[in-house]
Order: C-alpha cells, then sequence, then structure tokens
C-alpha cells in the first residue's frame, strides 16, 4: 500500500485521546504481519487500549526505534469543511484529524514497512506505536519498562513529531495537576457558618502566578522560546450560584521546565500553599494529570548525525512543544525528533499534511534502512 492509502485508512480511525484503540492496533499489527514482521500488543492499565511494538530485523542486535503514537486530539472545533475522520486530498494537501499530528508519521512508516522487511537487516528497526500520548504521554511509559524484554537496548530512538523533516534535539518538560478545594457551603448572608473554597483557591492562584513571574526571571537557556521554564493556571471552576458558600472549587495547574530542571519541581511550591489550607479545615487532593522530562541531546551525538546525513538537513537544538522523547532518553536512550509536517497545523480545523511531506519521510526511513543492512 502506498502511504496516502495507509493514511486514509488510519485516519478513518477515530482514535481520540482517552478512547478504546483496538480497532487501528488490530489493522496496524494484521498489516504488519502480512509482510512478516513480528508484532506485540502491549496493553495498557485501562483494559481497553494499547501500545504495539514490532521488530524487522534480529532483536537480539542493538538498533533503532521508529516512535509514534496513534492517538488524536478532539475534533471537536468549528472550522472543518469536511468529515475530520475521513481524509480528504485537495491538490497536494491531505486533510484530517490527525493527518499531521501524527499519522502522516506512522503511515510514512508503515508503507516503508515491506522494503525494509525485504532489505534482510543487520541492525533492527522497531515500531513502538503508542496510545495517549495526547493526555501527556500516558501510553509509552508502560511500553519503555517493557523494552528490555522486546529487544536489545537501541542505539536510539527517533520520535516522528512533525518537525517538517528536520531533526530536533531539544525540548521542555512538563509537568500538569489539577487540585480539588472543598469546603462547606451555606447561605451567604452566614459567611462565618461556611467555609468558601473559592476564597481559599485564590490563595493557591495567587501563589502560582506568583511562581510564573519568578521563572521569568531566569535560569535561562537560549535554546528554547521563552528561554526560561514556565507556569500557568489553565482551568478555573467553582461555585453555583452567587447567594451560595461554594462548597467545591477546581483548578489545573501546568509547568514546563528547561534541561536540568524537574517541571514537577516547578509545581512543588503550588502544591505547598494548597496543603496549607487543610489546617483551616478544608479538603484538598492534589492528582497529577501528567508528566514527562525534557529533551536534550548534544549536536555531535551519533544519533544527531545520522539524522542529518539521512534528511540533509542541519538539525535545530529545539523546539518548544513536548513528546516522549524525553522519556526514552530518561530510560538510557537517545532521542531525536524528526517527522513529516509543520506543528503548527496540528490541533486546528482542517489539520493537513502535504503528499511530498510523506515521501520525503517514507524515503528517509528507506536510507535508514540501507544503513542497517550495510
Amino acid at each position: 500500500m502506498q502511504a496516502v492509502e495507509i493514511l486514509e485508512k488510519l485516519v478513518g480511525f477515530p482514535t481520540v485521546v482517552g478512547t478504546p484503540n483496538a480497532d487501528i492496533v488490530a489493522w496496524i499489527g494484521g498489516y504488519l504481519q502480512s509482510h512478516g514482521i513480528a508484532v506485540t500488543l502491549l496493553p495498557g492499565p485501562e483494559g481497553d487500549r494499547s501500545n504495539l511494538f514490532a521488530t524487522i530485523g534480529p532483536k537480539e542486535v542493538p538498533g533503532y526505534i521508529l516512535s509514534g503514537h496513534m492517538d488524536v486530539v478532539p475534533a471537536t472545533e468549528s472550522g472543518w469543511t469536511g468529515d475530520p475522520f475521513h481524509l480528504r486530498q485537495e491538490s497536494d494537501r491531505l486533510y484530517g484529524r490527525g493527518a499531521t499530528d501524527m499519522k502522516g508519521f506512522l503511515a510514512a512508516a508503515l508503507a516503508a514497512a515491506p522494503k525494509l522487511a525485504e532489505m534482510h537487516l543487520r541492525r533492527p528497526i522497531h515500531f513502538a506505536f503508542s496510545y495517549d500520548e495526547e493526555a501527556g504521554c500516558r501510553g509509552v511509559p508502560h511500553m519503555i519498562e517493557r523494552l528490555p524484554k522486546l529487544c536489545e537496548k537501541p542505539l536510539g530512538a527517533l520520535i516522528g513529531e512533525p518537525s517538517g523533516m528536520r531533526a530536533i534535539r531539544a525540548h521542555k518538560g512538563k509537568s500538569a495537576a489539577r487540585l480539588s478545594v472543598k469546603g462547606r457551603s451555606g447561605h451567604s448572608s452566614r459567611p462565618d457558618q461556611g467555609l468558601n473554597a473559592i476564597h481559599a483557591m485564590a490563595k493557591v492562584l495567587t501563589s502560582a502566578a506568583g511562581e510564573a513571574d519568578r521563572l521569568t526571571r531566569g535560569p535561562f537557556e537560549d535554546v528554547f522560546e521563552p528561554p526560561y521554564s514556565s507556569l500557568q493556571i489553565g482551568t478555573v471552576q467553582g461555585g453555583q450560584a452567587v447567594n451560595i458558600i461554594p462548597e467545591t472549587c477546581e483548578a489545573e495547574f501546568e509547568a514546563r521546565a528547561i534541561s536540568g530542571v524537574d517541571p514537577a519541581d516547578l509545581l512543588s511550591p503550588v502544591r505547598g500553599t494548597a496543603e496549607k489550607l487543610r489546617e483551616l479545615g478544608f479538603t484538598v487532593e492534589w492528582q497529577e494529570l501528567s508528566a514527562y522530562p525534557a529533551l536534550f541531546l548534544p549536536a555531535d551525538a551519533p544519533l544527531a548525525t545520522l539524522l542529518e546525513e539521512l534528511t540533509d538537513l542541519v538539525s535545530l537544538p529545539a523546539v518548544s512543544y513536548g513528546t516522549e522523547a524525553g522519556l526514552f532518553q530518561q530510560a538510557g536512550i537517545d532521542a531525536i525528533i524528526c517527522g513529516p509536517g509543520e506543528i503548527d497545523r496540528a490541533h486546528k480545523p482542517n489539520e493537513y499534511i502535504l503528499t511530498d511531506e510523506l515521501a520525503a519521510c517514507q524515503a528517509m526511513i528507506e536510507r535508514l534502512g540501507e544503513r542497517c543492512r550495510a
């Protein structure tokens, strides 16, 4: 099958983050197995979605991982001029949810798979396709944990997020959390008899805003935009009516960290302020929503040099968005980002990828195969 045909099939599976993915996993697994490629399904703890791992070549030899996620963000925003889950082609543009982020990369890899299988590789190429990346990389850690039993330690992992086919060596780490505060409701005329959860949350929000301001003063890492770690309040919800003391309030916080900084540590002062509310009689619940570490690969790393040779493009030092790459690096596997499409098309109506971008990615993967059989 050609990459465009495969992409049409993949986009047709509405694999919205946080939902079951058995259909797309079964189709990809069946496709690879039809070309004699060994496939392992790795069910996650949720019970209704799985990671998929496949190996082309000898698994006892160090090789390379091609990593991508099968889930997509919802397509409920206005502005779509067609069915988001039906690939639509207009000239050289292929429209559909996930076309760029990141089923285009999956399609290019799968289109290259039959040729790779015929190369009799001396070093293996592994496909590591994950679930729920869009929820903060929740699926891939379960697969990374299994890698020692699935293959010899890889020489590197290529994460195919949209990068214009230029290798990217670094991104920030991220941590997100939800805070729930519960007080005591009552009539607004007797505030002395209630515990106002919104007033209590305001103390935490003030703390978070202060931390966000403090981070703008450094430390700095110039490869990023902005060049410092950041913290934001993303959502706040609470209260029922203006004359009712609000019993509950909920807020979500996100931190993004430069290299060498644990993003979870950036949220620690916010959590500390929240915990002090217990002393005032409030119930406090802090829930981690997602977390992944920063990525940093030196410019002279063998993996960076390899990708520059495969793409004939100079690598970029960093991007602002996050990926699963940091988790592979945390596990001791060098990682780099390189994939078709542009990130500014993702998470928008009429997301698209170009046919030439798919072809360029497939060609790059096949050149990697040539290296692995040399």
